[in-house]
This record gives C-alpha cells, structure tokens and sequence, in this order.
C-alpha cells in the first residue's frame, strides 16, 4: 500500500452519480486494497447545490463549478455520470487535457463522437474507460476488448435496453397492447415520461454502434446503426411470434459480413429456444459469437443507479491501478477500418401477415410475387376464411432490399387488401 491518495472527481449526482458516491464512502477501504492506495473523493460536481439527492455527500465537497473542477492540477481520475453531449463532451476533454484519466458511462457521447474522446486520450497519455456505457453491470466492453482481443468476434445479438424488454416482456406474458404496457412501465419507474430514446430505438442504436466498434475494430457511430423501435409493435405481432413458438425482442445485432460490418437495432422475433428469448422484465442480456471461443452469453441488470454505479467502480480500480504504475490501458483499437453495410444489403428473414381474398389462386399469386424478387419462402399458413383470410409467410434469408421490394409488391396486388405485420426473424432455420 502506497502513501499517495489517488484523487477522484465525479460529474453528476443524479441516479448514477450518487451510487457512485456512496460506493466511494462505504467501500473505501476495500477499494484501497484493491487500487495499492487510499482513493480520496475530492469533489461532486452538480447543476443545482440545494437540490434533493439519494446520498449525503460529504461537506465541502459539491460545486456547481465542473470546468473548475476538472482543470485541478490535484486529480488523478473523474467519473462522468451527467450524461448527454454537452457539456459532457467538453469536460471530458479538459479534464483530459489536465492530466486526469476518465470513467465514462456516457453511450450517447461515445457512440456519437467517441474518436474524438479516444484521441484525446491518446494524445494525453491518459485512461479513456467506459464500461458502464452498454448493459449497466454486465461485463461485455472488457470481454470485447480485451478477453476476446485474440480472437475473431463474427457476431453480437443483443438485447441492450431494458425500458423495451420489459414492455414487450409484458405484451407476451400479458396479451397487452403497446400503449398499456408502456403505462405499466412508466409507472414502475421503467420508462421516462418521454420514453422517445427507448421505444424509438435511439439507446439501443448508441450501445450497438459501441459494441460493434470494439467487436470489429472498426468506427461505428450512432448515425451508421439502421434504427427502428417498438412503438409500431402490436398485440398481434406478438400473438402470431406466440403461435409460431417464438418471442418479439428489440434486438441490437451486430455482425461481420466480409469485409464489412452491418450494424442494426429493430424489433425481431426469435425461437423461444434460443437464450435471449428468456431474458424477462427489464434485464438486458448480449450474446457473442466468435471463432474460436463460440457462443458466449453475458446477461444481468442493464440499468438502474446501483448496476451502473458498480460497473463504474470496476473501471476505476483499473483506471487508477495503472495511474499508480504509471502506465495507460487499452485506447480505441479501430485498426481495421471496415465499411458499414447499408441496411437494404444486410442479409435478414421476413415475417409477412397478408389480409387477402379467400379464392383460388391466391397462395400462388403471393408465392410469385416472393420468387421474382429471388426470395425463397421457408413457411406460410393461412388463417380464417373469406372477409377473415389472412396469409401468414415466413421468408429464407435474403437481402433487406429484397424483402422490403416484395413487400412493396405484394401491397400493390388486387388481391391483397393489406399487409397488416411486417417483422424481422432471427435464428432459427435460415
């Protein structure tokens, strides 16, 4: 154990940031163990003195000045928990440029301008950690890059946000429709009154575009990630996944085409026999997929004050370990430069539920319009009879550009009188 304390500020107080206090109080003296040397908290950066707070933060200790704060010649690491760009962003950087290492768990930030972080930190020979940023406590950014750094990752599935989980959770367990289960998990405390950045898809898209740079080492920003989200998912989307033994999940898959990476956030049924589909209420889960270890599956809280708070501390005993040995982890590793594939090249599956006239011929005419755009059907059913008939189609993989061009076809056959669901299916027989 040396003598010299390692000095620690941290930006924000909220939900996150006053776990990340409390931990720093209660545990410091295993923490200590831990780091080589004791870890002093110097400072809590905050928008508004007087505001109500989770934790008792120590006196002296908050300012409302955080540019003042991260320009201390006297601190060794800051914690950033404000989230959002700015002046996230600008923060970071200066403390940076002040000599200071940085824990992070700011997904927006890094998937939207995360090189910018990275050369910062190179250049300044400091730590850039951000473990926290995707899936709260689960584990996956050390694995990506570090545990799995000799090896090659082909693919990354997963389910990242837990506000979407735990509604469409409830819309299979429960039969409810969107806008109720959405109530519900408003209620509970699962979804902001503006639940726009979960239901759209736009945390998923920031936490894919990061699992995707680290898996491929590759840049990915949030901009690359094709996004869509589960507001337009019906109890009858869920209903026919159900009948086909299969469960609807907002999924972010990440994978290696080539040489070209194809990154995507959207709604997809998948077999109740594969892993993710027994992910409940609103944990998150990540399944990866590489050459030579397999399949792995990381699964746990993937939100909430206390999960983040402790995935933040995991990064800071490491983070100040080497600023004791005097020496900087692993930076951005984006060596590989590989292109990002447009959606309509991404290789997907079709689920396709088809409100047609019940007459002879039918099947075969939806059949056709499937084979001229060089798409294999893998199954289809019909369901009801006459005003109530409705084809139910299951596609073989094929390009999204072709999926979505037969779509387009079919709804503009006489005998279709609309494509009432249209959804993407993952794993399964391809």
């Amino acid at each position: 154990m040396t003598d010299r304390r390692l000095k620690v500020a941290v930006l924000g107080c909220g939900s996150v940031g006053s776990q990340v206090v409390r931990l720093l109080q209660e545990q410091s003296g295993d923490l200590a163990a831990r780091v080589g040397a004791p870890v002093e908290l110097v400072g809590v950066a905050v928008r508004r003195l007087d505001a109500p707070r989770e934790v008792k933060v120590p006196e002296g200790l908050l300012t409302t000045d955080a540019e003042g704060l991260v320009a201390r010649e006297d601190v060794d690491l800051v914690i950033e928990v404000i989230g959002g760009i700015e002046p996230a962003r600008t923060l970071i950087l200066s403390a940076l440029e002040n000599g200071a290492s940085v824990v992070t768990a700011n997904k927006a930030l890094l998937a939207e301008d995360g090189p910018t972080l990275f050369e910062a930190a190179e250049k300044a020979g400091r730590d850039l950690y951000f473990e926290a940023a995707v899936a709260g406590a689960i584990p996956i950014i050390r694995p990506l890059r570090e545990s799995l750094a000799g090896d090659s990752v082909t693919r990354v599935l997963g389910i990242v946000n837990g506000t979407t989980n735990f509604i469409l959770d409830r819309m299979d367990t429960s039969g409810a429709g969107f806008a109720e289960a959405l109530e519900e998990a408003q209620e509970l405390g699962y979804a902001e009154a503006d639940p726009t950045a979960d239901v759209e898809g736009f945390d998923a898209a920031a936490k894919a575009a990061i699992l995707a740079s680290l898996a491929f080492h590759s840049r990915v920003t949030a901009s690359d990630v094709h996004r869509e989200g589960i507001s337009e998912v019906t109890a009858a989307d869920v209903q026919s996944a159900r009948d086909m033994g299969s469960v609807v999940k907002l999924l972010a898959i990440c994978e290696l085409r080539g040489d070209s990476v194809a990154v995507r956030v959207h709604p997809a049924m998948i077999p109740r026999s594969h892993p993710l589909a027994s992910v409940r209420e609103a944990y998150n889960a990540v399944f990866v997929e590489s050459e030579a270890a397999g399949q792995l599956m990381f699964y746990g809280p993937g939100a909430g004050g206390a999960p983040t708070a402790s995935a933040v501390l995991g990064d800071l005993v490491t983070v100040a370990r080497n600023v004791l040995d005097d020496k900087r982890g692993h930076g951005e590793s984006a060596y590989a430069d590989r292109a990002v594939l447009p959606m309509g090249e991404t290789v997907t599956r079709y689920h396709v539920a088809i409100d047609v006239d019940d007459k002879a011929g039918v099947l075969a005419t939806v059949a056709l319009a499937f084979a001229e755009h060089g798409v294999s059907i893998q199954t289809v059913r019909q369901e009801g009879r006459d005003d109530d008939a409705q084809l139910v189609v299951v596609s073989h993989s094929a390009t999204d550009a072709q999926l979505a061009a037969t779509v387009d076809h079919l709804r503009g056959l006489d005998i279709v009188r609309e494509v009432t669901s249209v959804m993407r299916v993952e794993g399964g027989e391809e």
